[in-house]
């Protein structure tokens, strides 16, 4: 058994994870274990799921909303550690017709949302972030979590060594403008970042990104683009 979970596999397989694994909140331990999953929710990477019996349930706040997904009904519930607390970020599933994921539980990162203009343009609490020398940091969406209704292609291509050549780019629409070439995805980055494949990510420097609801200054960085 490998140390680290394969690159991609199909949706909904079930590997364990052969190392402790640990979360913290406010400097206290929200779950230690050693039989976590690894559970693959889309092809290209996957998520932990923590036994429940490892989790300290006292600070689970239940929030009475139930989604629905492959692995079986989902049941939301916010984190509170004295006065700090954390809306929508376990999703606790007390039974799944897959084998060893029942009582279990998903816990989420913090909430990045994008806005521009008093718009939502994305909205995720498993967003994939993408470190770069000189660069600020890139927040990279699933497409259910972004906002279409604003976003409006257009024919721009740039270049990057080390992702390699975008195959999107979006415009963003508001009631205000038309503001150019903000979003883009690589369906096909080189290996080293498969993780985005197929994201949409914003440029920070152009729009307004808030971790918690607290709203980021915007970077002051240059970017160049490369036009096909």
């Amino acid at each position: 058994m490998n140390d680290y979970p394969v690159m991609a596999a199909e949706v909904n397989r079930v590997e364990p994870v052969p190392r402790r694994v640990r979360a913290f909140l406010a400097g206290e331990t929200v779950f230690d274990t050693l039989r976590a999953k690894y559970v693959w929710e889309w092809p290209n990477y996957p998520q932990y799921y923590v036994p429940l019996a490892d989790v300290r349930t006292e600070l689970l706040v239940a929030e009475g909303h139930r989604q629905h997904s492959a692995r079986g009904a989902v049941e939301l519930h916010g984190l509170r550690v004295g006065d700090l607390h954390r809306p929508h970020a376990a999703r606790l599933l007390a039974d799944s017709p897959i084998d060893g994921l029942g009582d279990t539980v998903r816990f989420s990162t913090r909430t990045v949302r994008v806005e521009l203009d008093g718009t939502r343009l994305a909205e995720s609490s498993s967003p994939v972030m993408v470190f770069e020398t000189g660069l600020p940091t890139r927040y990279y969406f699933n497409r259910t979590d972004v906002n279409w209704a604003h976003l409006v292609r257009t024919d721009t291509v740039t270049e990057c060594p080390y992702k390699g050549t975008t195959s999107d780019y979006w415009s963003v629409r508001t009631d205000a403008t038309v503001h150019s070439d903000l979003a883009w995805a690589y369906n096909f980055p080189t290996r080293q970042l498969l993780p985005i494949a197929g994201m949409i990510a914003f440029y920070n420097e152009r729009v307004d990104i808030l971790l918690d609801g607290q709203r980021l200054e915007r970077p002051k960085t240059h970017f160049f683009r490369v036009t096909e």
